[in-house]
């Protein structure tokens, strides 16, 4: 095993994708004097998250990082969205076609983007050191530019710069005294609607005919539901790791009523069963009497399954330096000073922003997150290194962190909308018009379906080719 060293320029805090790309963009940038640690023993744990968007694998191309994950995903070029009876409109990616080599969603789940993105960095010899807990930042008592992050078992590493790629629960954005909300404005929180609880999972079925069950959302007065097909490579992954699947494993994702109650943690077979019986499209059902096909479907084995809450926030700020008034509720040493700069704290990732799922956004920001972040802290390093008496290179970091913070609030935004559409209520728009708000939803869409150029919009809209 790799020993740690006491000191680093760069201490990456987090090996989910957003770090790991982080250290691959370091790379491609010519800078290698980092260190990368993770709190867990073991990565590549969840399928959690499933697509990557054509904005995602180009700033992947930019660091040579994008063959490899597009070689092992399945690339989709429509999604159908319907009520439970019949398709309303659809999502057509190959519109993009004149705007990127990458026309289409890409569908990898979390677990296996992050292995490939592992092998890779292990590629260049870099070695992920684990279970490295960090439990504190402080500024380092004889140079107040560097940063003392403690770990658990009490090893101490001094870096320059500290990149915190830890996750929504970010133990580098609270020790750092980081703020960290909801965006909300007037007309955007988050409010109540048929996405408040959602279910996600992994799954084997039988009686299922597999052209009925692709990448296809369905909405209903009380719920929105979701199956994605994953791809082989997902079963492969899982062999390698010693788990033998048989049958092709679909995900599915559905809202729970806030009226049924809490979900129970790891959601069983049946409960997953009853979401699709109940607000999934009728091929679906379990109910004979519901089906219109021959043979009921059934789940045979549930892979993977767990509950959330739909709830995004953002971090006050992407770049900081530990200490000083900037930095109220900091850890700082009884003897330091507000004068004092202090190192230089960044965030990516879940650790900077966390939305809803919808639209499969959030992975893919904190990827590019984390591409961008590789260009502008080598320039920073190089600026300051060749300009040491200059104290306002910081501006590079300034300038990458606030370019962040919008694209997250317009990410945040979006997912909002697309939350608040697929998980409207049924309730009568008002008593002049005597219609629910659902049915208004649907015709909406249909019509909207019809046209070509709503298509391409809303793939435009997917894509992120917008905000990057």
């Amino acid at each position: 095993m790799t020993t740690i060293p006491n000191s680093t320029t760069v201490l990456i805090v987090g090996a989910g994708p957003s770090g790991l790309v982080a250290v691959l963009s370091l790379i491609h940038h010519g800078f290698k004097d980092f260190v990368v640690v993770d709190a867990v023993e073991q990565g590549e744990n969840t399928s959690r998250a499933l697509v990557i968007h054509a904005a995602t694998l180009e700033a992947l191309d930019t660091i040579n990082s994008g063959e490899e994950i597009v070689a092992k995903g399945t690339k989709v070029r429509s999604v159908n969205i319907g009520n439970r009876a019949s398709q309303l409109a659809s999502t057509n990616f190959s519109a993009l076609d004149k705007y990127t080599r990458h026309p289409y969603a890409l569908i990898i789940p979390q677990n296996l983007t992050e292995y490939i993105l592992g092998e890779k960095v292990k590629g260049y010899g870099v070695t992920v050191h684990r279970p490295c807990k960090v439990t504190s930042l402080r500024r380092n008592k004889k140079d107040d530019n560097l940063t003392d992050v403690t770990f658990e078992d009490g090893k101490i590493i001094t870096a320059k710069y500290v990149i915190g790629a830890d996750g929504a629960r970010s133990v580098v954005r609270q020790m750092a005294g980081i703020g960290f909300s909801d965006p909300k404005t007037d007309e955007q929180g988050e409010r109540t609607n048929n996405l408040t609880q959602m279910v996600l999972a992994d799954v084997v079925c039988e009686g299922i005919n597999d052209d009925d069950f692709g990448f296809i959302g369905t909405m209903s007065p009380e719920s929105f539901f979701f199956s994605i097909p994953m791809p082989t490579s997902f079963s492969e992954l899982l062999a390698k790791n010693g788990q033998e699947v048989e049958g092709q494993i679909y995900r599915i994702g559905s809202g729970v009523p806030v009226v049924d109650g809490e979900i129970p943690r790891s959601p069983s077979k049946d409960y997953i069963q009853n979401l699709i019986s109940r607000f999934g499209p009728t091929i679906l059902s379990s109910g004979a009497s519901v089906n219109p096909a021959s043979t009921p479907v059934r789940i045979k084995e549930v892979i993977w399954s767990t509950r959330f809450r739909t709830h995004s926030a953002i971090a006050d700020k992407a770049f900081t330096r530990l200490g000083g008034d900037e930095l109220e509720g900091a850890t700082v040493a009884p003897d330091d000073t507000a004068t004092k700069r202090g190192g230089i704290i960044l965030l990516v990732g879940d650790a900077a922003h966390i939305h809803s799922p919808a639209g499969g956004q959030g992975m893919n920001l904190g990827i590019r997150d984390a591409v961008f972040l590789g260009d502008a802290l080598t320039k920073h390093i190089n600026a300051a290194a060749s300009q040491p008496s200059n104290t306002d290179t910081d501006y590079i970091l300034r300038e990458f962190a606030e370019e962040r913070h919008k694209r997250a609030l317009e990410v945040i935004a979006f997912t909002k909308t697309l939350l608040s559409v697929m998980g409207t209520q049924d309730k009568k728009i008002s008593w002049v018009f005597p219609i629910s708000a659902t049915t208004v939803r649907d015709w909406v869409l249909w019509l909207g379906g019809k046209f070509g150029f709503m298509q391409a919009k809303m793939a435009w809209a997917m894509s992120g080719l917008g905000r990057r």
